[in-house]
């Protein structure tokens, strides 16, 4: 046993002796994501203490869960959580289904030009700033908006989209979907090239056509795929979009609009509550973390399909 251990040992010394550059490499990306992802976990704690930045973290009072119970009893405090998840849930479901049926309509392309023409065009949105996207689509969606002058040619009164409770959610996954679904396509399309052409010629003679091949071949085969992205995009259910709602929306839409994100940032950076919006912040994570474990739970237990 120990002669094993011996040999392993030196195995790794000489691996990490032909190796050491590539070791090297790495030490200041690790130290930056130390620095940056792990190091401000202790601002945690906070949540539990009445924090008075005169005192300091270790200085200020501990408090134990008396932040959590006060969120919870707030008045919005509820239907905000209900806009997150409306919110959050509408973007996931219609993003993934926008980014699946434009990744089936691209794979079945057959001139590159034109498949690398659309792919660039519907790609660009995801690289443009919510600042950006958000002042365009303002103007755009304002009563006196180029959408509203095209719906007066039907006589379609205007409407005020980013100003209306009824519209304002619908509005933000619309605007999230059409921003990101080429670039969510991505994946799909890769998935689709490890898929045998073999298949599609013995579909083929066997008298199938394009929607029978796509159903049931290119759907099956990307399937592990489609469960590892709803398992991993269920973790993010309680984040509506902090940029985009921050950049679109205003005070007469908070009764449908306000999220948890932009709460905690009026509580924590506006009114300085920052026990309080760390309370809810670390609330947010432990029940994305909490849906994450068990989506991948019952991914593996009814699919066969897991990520981790």
């Amino acid at each position: 046993m120990n002669i094993t251990q011996n040999h392993g040992r030196q195995g790794f010394a000489a691996y990490l002796r032909r190796r050491w550059q590539l070791y090297a490499m790495l030490l200041i990306p690790a130290f930056v994501v130390l620095l940056f992802n792990y190091v401000p976990l202790y601002g945690l704690t906070i949540a539990f203490k009445d924090f008075n930045p005169g005192e300091g973290i270790v200085d200020s009072p501990c408090v134990g869960l008396k932040w959590f119970k006060t969120a919870m009893v707030m008045p919005d405090f509820t239907s905000i959580v209900w806009n997150t998840f409306i919110i959050a849930v509408g973007k996931i479901v219609c993003g993934q289904i926008a980014a699946i049926i434009f990744a089936l309509l691209l794979n079945e392309v057959a001139n590159p030009v034109y498949k690398r023409i659309v792919q660039t065009v519907t790609y660009f949105p995801h690289f443009l700033s919510w600042v950006i996207i958000g002042g365009i689509f303002t103007d755009m969606l304002s009563t006196t908006g180029i959408l509203n002058q095209f719906l007066g040619i039907f006589g379609i009164k205007p409407i005020f989209f980013l100003g209306s409770n009824q519209w304002f959610q619908p509005t933000m996954v619309i605007l999230e979907t059409w921003k990101e679904f080429g670039w969510g396509a991505i994946v799909y399309l890769a998935a689709m090239t490890n898929i045998s052409p073999d298949l599609y010629e013995a579909a083929a003679m066997d008298g199938a056509g394009r929607l029978k091949s796509i159903w049931h071949i290119t759907l099956p085969g990307i399937s592990s795929i489609i469960v590892m992205l709803c398992v991993l995009n269920i973790g993010n259910i309680l984040n509506a979009g902090f940029d985009q709602i921050l950049v679109m929306y205003n005070p007469a839409v908070y009764r449908t609009g306000d999220v948890l994100d932009t709460f905690i940032y009026r509580q924590g950076l506006l009114d300085a509550q920052y026990s309080l919006s760390t309370a809810i912040g670390l609330f947010k994570s432990v029940i994305g973390l909490v849906l994450t474990l068990t989506a991948n739970y019952l991914a593996t237990r009814f699919t066969n399909y897991r990520v981790f």
